[in-house]
């Protein structure tokens, strides 16, 4: 892929990876082909900093675990009430790390 694409998708979605991915994805996007491109352009990633928002008004329900696709913990928080509000601060500090490891795992597929 031209070095040129490669540099405006990682200036346009680079808050949506952590630092040291983001040398990663970029060698590796410089090697795939341009048919890939259409698909990458149009991926939708989700915003740690939205997640974060969400997390803190509505996490003690398991929205913030149901938005980033962690269907399973959602649930979980939504029965106990988000840990009976243990688990909801908890992931105050992790759900933005969480998101980027979903954006991570999102942008291997269209990779690999």
């Amino acid at each position: 892929m031209e070095a040129q694409k490669v540099d405006m998708f990682i200036m346009s979605n680079g808050k949506f990876f952590e630092g040291h991915q983001i040398n990663m994805i970029r060698e590796k996007l410089l090697t795939v082909d341009d048919s890939k491109w259409a698909m990458l352009s149009t991926a939708q990633f989700k915003d740690p900093t939205t997640i974060l928002i969400i997390s803190i008004l509505a996490g003690s329900l398991g929205i913030d675990r149901f938005m980033i696709g962690d269907t399973g913990l959602g649930v979980g928080k939504l029965i106990t009430c988000g840990g009976f509000g243990v688990w909801a601060i908890i992931d105050w500090f992790m759900i933005q790390n969480a998101t980027r490891e979903k954006n991570m795992q999102k942008i291997q597929q269209f990779l690999y």
